[in-house]
């Protein structure tokens, strides 16, 4: 590794080794954010509400020095960093932002991998969201928030009602992911 840049990166953990590896890194007191989702899992006998990861095998890790990068891979459950081509992959800092806040919502979060075409960019003016600059696009006859994370594939999705967007008329900075 040539030169190193602090930031926001991705751990890849095995199959359902997120909380561990999530345990593993408080402990090392390296900063992680692990957006987790509230489901319904049915067994024959019982009903119960489970918190599972967003994106499956991934964790957000903020890495400040090259000995955090170290000790994340330490780590047992870790399989690598995400990486785009031989370079680890930063992820933008309004990316995680975006997410975070989406989240907080507390409405439902949908993650999709399907294409969507460019939506509008607009301003959210009303509820938790406000002042979150964010893409709309059109799905199911409804209009619903996109956050793309390009670096995994993946799409987030929360519906908003219409009167809550007015229009942003500011340049938006091209984002690296």
């Amino acid at each position: 590794m040539k030169k190193f840049n602090a930031g926001w990166y991705v751990i890849y953990t095995r199959p359902r080794h997120e909380k561990k590896v999530a345990t593993e890194l408080s402990d090392g007191a390296i900063t992680y954010y692990l957006p987790v989702k509230k489901e319904l899992r049915k067994w024959h006998d019982r009903n119960k509400v489970v918190d599972v990861p967003l994106f499956q095998s991934y964790i957000f890790v903020h890495l400040n020095t090259l000995h955090d990068y170290y000790e994340g891979l330490k780590i047992d459950g870790v399989l690598n960093y995400v990486r785009t081509g031989k370079e680890m992959a930063q992820v933008h800092n309004k990316v995680i932002e975006d997410i975070r806040l989406m989240m907080e919502y507390g409405e439902e979060v949908e993650v999709s991998s399907d294409y969507y075409q460019p939506g509008q960019q607009l301003m959210i003016r009303y509820g938790p969201l406000t002042g979150m600059e964010c893409e709309v696009v059109q799905t199911d006859k409804k209009q619903k928030i996109l956050v793309r994370v390009h670096l995994l594939q993946r799409n987030l999705l929360v519906g908003l009602p219409a009167d809550h967007f007015i229009t942003n008329h500011a340049a938006t900075e091209k984002l690296m992911y």
